[in-house]
Parts: C-alpha cells; structure tokens; sequence
C-alpha cells in the first residue's frame, strides 16, 4: 500500500493528487492521510510506503511521520521528500507559463525575448527551506535560462531580500515561483509576497502530472530497495 502523507489536512490539493495516483498506477492501493491522523491510518498486518507530501525533506514534518509510524507499531517505510528533481523544475517551469511569466518552450522559442528578467523560488520554513530547494532553482535557471534564487515566504531571507538582490543586478521584471505542493502555507501568502515587490507569481505545483509521478517513483523506490 501507498500511504500519502500530507502536513496539511487530507482534502482539496492532495486529494486531487491521490487521485491521479491511482488513475495513472491502478495497480498501486493509495491512501491518502494527514499527518496528524497518520498513526490511525497505517493498515495493521500489513507493508506500507509512506509517501511525504513535500517538495523538501522537512525535519519537522519528518519527525512527526517517524512518531506516528513508532506509536503504531507498523513497519512501514518512509521515503524522502519529491524533491530536488528536474521534474520540479519542469512542473515550476509550465507554472509560470501558464501565467505569461515564462516562455512555453524553451527550445523552439529561445531568441524570444523573455517576459520576466529572473525568478524568486519561494517555499516555507526559514533558512532550511531555501537552502534544501536551491538544487531545484539550478535546473530551473537551466531551464529557463534566467537568474532563479530561493527566498522564504515566512522567514529570513525572505522574497524582500531576494527582490533586493536581484535589482541590483540589473533584474527589472520579477516573478515568484512557489515550490510548493499548496498545503505549505496560509492561502494567499504568495499574492501578498508578489504584491509587496510588484512581481508576478505562478500557482503553487499542487495536482500537476509531474507531482503524481515522483510520488510514484518514491514508492517504486523504495519497493526496490
């Protein structure tokens, strides 16, 4: 069994996201649960892969899991977290696409001149946080052929810090990325941020194909070890 486990609560973006699980992989049974409900919900007498819900390993969130599958008394097995992966770097790469902040193709369209200057990666929980995603703002640098730093939402360095930085060098036009699955944060936190440094921002990666698929991978990952 594929057990998600979610920081947040089990409804909204990690249902969708379960549900592309199973459509894409029917061979794998999915649960999906909150941390918090994780210990009530490991199936007793039986294997388990716990798969966290976060794009970085989150000690925190980590150390809850961990808790939660000792005061079960379960074997399961716990993976890392989605990320770094390239395919992170994709699925933030179509985020801001969709909204007009990057160019689709980056290949067909290369002498197209850009519609931001550089990108701030935002994620949450402080210094940690942006050092554990800045594997991820390379490939997307790479992809995008642009500046991308990482800045927390809720901490120091924060997006200000960032803005700050890339002004200097000369980035005129900003957009914020959120490294994110959605849950991570108060809704509306990446609005605020985008407002605050006049910077356009993407949607966080919620129920995108390529969030579906590390989880996947994770599970078959760990099955091969």
């Amino acid at each position: 069994m594929l057990v998600l486990a979610t920081p947040g609560a089990a409804a909204g973006v990690a249902e969708e996201i379960a549900a592309v699980v199973r459509v894409d992989h029917p061979q794998i049974e999915v649960r999906l649960t909150s941390v918090t409900d994780l210990a009530d919900s490991l199936p007793s007498g039986r294997d388990a892969v716990i798969v966290p819900l976060l794009t970085w390993d989150d000690p925190v969130v980590l150390a809850e899991i961990g808790k939660a599958v000792a005061a079960s008394g379960s074997s399961a097995a716990v993976t890392e977290a989605l990320g770094p992966h390239p395919l992170l770097a994709e699925a933030l790469h179509i985020r801001l696409a969709e909204r007009g902040l990057a160019r689709a193709d980056r290949v067909r369209l290369l002498n197209v001149s850009s519609p931001v200057d550089a990108v701030i990666m935002a994620t949450v929980g402080g210094e940690r946080a942006v050092h554990a995603v800045q594997a991820t703002a390379v490939l997307l640098a790479s992809r995008l052929t642009l500046p991308v730093v990482s800045a927390s939402l809720d901490s120091e360095p924060g997006i200000a810090m960032a803005a700050q930085r890339l002004h200097a060098a000369g980035a005129e036009r900003l957009a914020i990325a959120p490294c994110m699955i959605g849950h991570e944060a108060p809704a509306g936190i990446v609005e605020q941020a985008a407002a605050s440094i006049n910077a356009g921002h993407a949607e966080p990666l919620g129920a995108h194909s390529a969030v579906a698929e590390l989880v996947a991978r994770a599970y078959g990952s760990q099955l091969a070890t």
